[in-house]
């Protein structure tokens, strides 16, 4: 059974930096993409980044140069380091997967909040 498990989610001041960690187990060797998404209040759910077939990395145009995303050697992890973060970037922060059937896997979820 698949499951993501989140952290790192936190209050921080305008200009400031977090960085979120999903862990998988259940998948390995059977990941075609993870990455995050995000969903602020009354807003949809946007894709933020994800990496493809543990090679290519995709970000949304609002976090490029601000994000990184990054994959575990050791374990099936999905890393969002976070820098100069912007109150627009408060939101609940889900980690997804897609496995190589194309079955789609989402986290419990993980609250960011930046103050300004």
């Amino acid at each position: 059974q698949v499951r993501l498990v989140e952290s790192g989610g936190g209050l921080v001041q305008a200009g400031g930096s977090l960085r979120l960690s999903c862990v998988a187990s259940g998948t390995t060797g059977r990941i075609l993409r993870m990455g995050w998404y995000r969903q602020a209040p009354g807003k949809q759910r946007e894709l933020v980044a994800f990496i493809y077939n543990g090679e290519t990395t995709s970000y949304a145009d609002f976090v490029k140069g601000r994000f990184t995303l990054s994959r575990g050697n050791a374990r099936d992890t999905a890393d969002l380091q976070m820098n100069s973060l912007e109150p627009e970037d408060t939101a609940v922060y889900y980690c997804n997967l897609l496995d190589v059937d194309h079955a789609n896997y989402w986290g419990q979820g993980t609250q960011v909040t930046v103050s300004s």
